[in-house]
């Protein structure tokens, strides 16, 4: 079976982060991706320049309609912006319960921009932090949800993820994949758990400026693999092996002249 993998995310129009991204890493995937557009903005390679917020109103009503229709196998949230599109959101998933819920908790673009309204965070960590399956936050992002300062070790981003699943619900396997990209050095290593089990995945930094949408790229990827796999840890270590391989690929593209996106389709265009 195909699985029906839905985004709910903010629009970039360059391609390499939000639904467009998801969308293509789904296809990459073997998943039939759907998306609801939860924010517009007017963004490159270099900059987010403006926002535009679709009304909380709207949204509901785009997860409405596609839910009584469509069977739907796992959801991926993105950015949303505003803390009344997060308790929207919350709000129908709540009611509509999809089997895979993946949280990435984008709150700042590569370019530094801010995508996450300051005031909304306390919305994201009482009301789609609880609901999720697993949630990817990087370093920065977890420092924000945990209200500390980033951790910097492999030893620190342990009891972050341990602090991190307890914000979730207890009831169901709920996992936590914590991003170690933002550590120093040229090893880095992810931390997934799911308050008992503490997993390490191991990699090693690749050398470019192509990382726009990574964090898009992961739990996209993580949505379309979790039912096909029925297993988090493998469907992570895919996911993660996937991304991988699309950054190591990204020279092939020439987008832009700032952050430039990763070569989602590396195992279907011919390289250069």
């Amino acid at each position: 079976m195909i699985p029906n993998t839905l985004t709910i995310a903010g629009v970039d129009p360059s391609g390499g982060a939000g639904i467009l991204a998801d969308i293509k890493t789904m296809s990459a995937l073997g998943a039939y991706g759907m998306a609801i557009i939860a924010a517009l903005t007017a963004q490159n390679t270099q900059a987010v320049t403006r926002i535009c917020p679709v009304p909380p109103d709207f949204i509901a009503a785009q997860i409405d309609t596609l839910f009584a229709d469509v069977r739907v196998d796992a959801v991926k949230i993105g950015m949303l912006g505003q803390a009344g599109v997060i308790r929207t959101v919350t709000d129908r998933l709540m009611h509509w319960k999809p089997a895979h819920l993946v949280l990435d908790p984008v709150m700042v673009a590569k370019s530094g921009d801010h995508l996450l309204e300051r005031q909304a965070v306390d919305a994201l960590r009482s009301g789609l932090v609880p609901l999720a399956s697993i949630i990817t936050p990087n370093l920065p992002e977890a420092g924000v949800l945990l209200n500390q300062t980033p951790v910097d070790n492999p030893k620190d981003m342990r009891r972050a993820a341990e602090r991190l699943r307890r914000l979730m619900n207890d009831n169901g396997e709920r996992w936590v994949f914590l991003k170690g990209g933002h550590l120093p050095g040229n090893d880095t290593v992810d931390v997934l758990h799911d308050g008992d089990r503490m997993i390490e995945l191991p990699g090693r930094r690749i050398e470019t400026r192509n990382t726009h949408g990574t964090g898009c790229t992961l739990s996209a990827a993580l949505a379309a693999l979790l039912p096909r796999t029925g297993d988090v840890p493998e469907a992570a270590r895919q996911a993660k092996a996937y991304l991988e391989r699309a950054i190591a690929a990204s020279g092939q593209l020439q987008v832009g002249s700032g952050h430039g996106p990763v070569q989602h389709f590396h195992a279907w265009w011919p390289s250069a």
